[in-house]
């Protein structure tokens, strides 16, 4: 499992790296965003075929749901109150500043 991951984020860095540099063609940088639906496209279309072999899965649907509800309720709650709490120390362009 550790090494998929640092396989994930080198493959990631790479890209950046790409990027960073200025190394894609003007044709590919076009595309990119419909590589990327694409991409994105394929990668759930395997999820779901993924979820509708397993059994366990299937038969767990509903509690799933359920917990990833509540898990992403939670998630974005305290998302909102902790950028509020963490937006009261940060000043932003062009605000003046008391002193």
């Amino acid at each position: 499992m550790g090494v998929r991951l640092i396989l994930y984020l080198g493959i990631l860095a790479v890209g950046g790296l790409i990027g960073y540099k200025d190394k894609v063609s003007e044709k590919l940088q076009d595309n990119l965003n419909k590589i990327q639906n694409l991409c994105l496209l394929f990668l759930l279309f395997i999820m779901g075929i993924t979820i509708g072999i397993n059994d366990e899965v299937v038969s767990n649907l509903i509690s799933i749901g359920f917990k990833a509800g509540i898990i992403s309720i939670f998630t974005v709650s305290f998302s909102i109150i902790f950028v509020g709490f963490i937006k009261k120390f940060i000043v932003l362009e062009g605000e003046n500043i008391e002193s």
